[in-house]
């Protein structure tokens, strides 16, 4: 299957000599289980790559712009490398019209494993573009797609994990240390759902699900955030 990537190629302003490259950095490998003639190889190996590249590319901004602690520096890169942040600009730059899934994979588009799918396809991207077209084309698109996103993890503090964001916001506005509950969990051992229930004093602010209490905890805490407008 020919897939035409001019539109993608427009939108992010670079465009491939070599189009094999890059058909193969959107192909998953359930594709491959299902297409195992097809011409080009899944993109594990592009992502393996472009996830160093991206790494250096971000790491590299971020000691020549900032004289912060190591420890701050790890923590804001965290935020704009992690998988819902890559998730969100790799649907932003239209990555998931391309994709080359399974005919299952293809219809679950809301899960997680879509949210680390795309991610991941978006490392592959940045992968093939360094073999394509070299380093400072891919340094080019992580600053116009990735580090255009610091300015506004910095302004509110996204390079926090959410139950810290939700307890800082909670003591300054509330005055109150928010406190989690489980609220019920269901299912055999090996694939409990917890539901969990973020609280401040007798107040119910969000509920959380997740596979362990911690996942449902976060979740919680990212619903919390938002429920507030914090």
């Amino acid at each position: 299957m020919q897939r035409d990537f001019s539109k993608f190629e427009n939108g992010i302003g670079v465009v491939f000599a070599d189009k094999g490259i890059l058909t193969q950095a959107f192909v998953h490998r359930s594709y491959i289980n299902e297409h195992p003639t097809f011409a080009h190889g899944h993109n594990e190996r592009l992502e393996f790559l472009g996830d160093a590249v991206l790494e250096l590319v971000v790491t590299e901004h971020l000691y020549r712009n900032y004289p912060n602690p190591e420890g701050e520096l790890t923590n804001w890169r965290a935020a704009l490398v992690n998988a819902k942040m890559l998730s969100d600009i790799a649907a932003e730059i239209g990555i998931d019209e391309f994709l080359f899934l399974s005919h299952g994979e293809s219809k679950d588009s809301q899960s997680k494993a879509r949210q680390y799918i795309l991610a991941n396809a978006i490392e592959a991207v940045i992968g093939a573009m360094y073999l394509d077209s070299g380093f400072e084309v891919v340094r080019t698109f992580v600053n116009r797609f990735v580090l255009s996103r610091l300015p506004h993890i910095l302004e509110h503090q996204l390079y926090l994990d959410p139950k810290s964001r939700f307890q800082e916001r909670a003591q300054e506005t509330a005055g109150v240390t928010p406190t989690y509950r489980v609220i019920s969990e269901q299912g055999p051992d090996h694939a409990k759902e917890f539901t969990v229930g973020v609280y401040l004093g007798d107040e119910l602010v969000a509920q959380g699900i997740g596979t362990s209490k911690q996942e449902a905890q976060i979740d919680a805490a990212e619903k919390g955030l938002r429920a507030k407008s914090w």
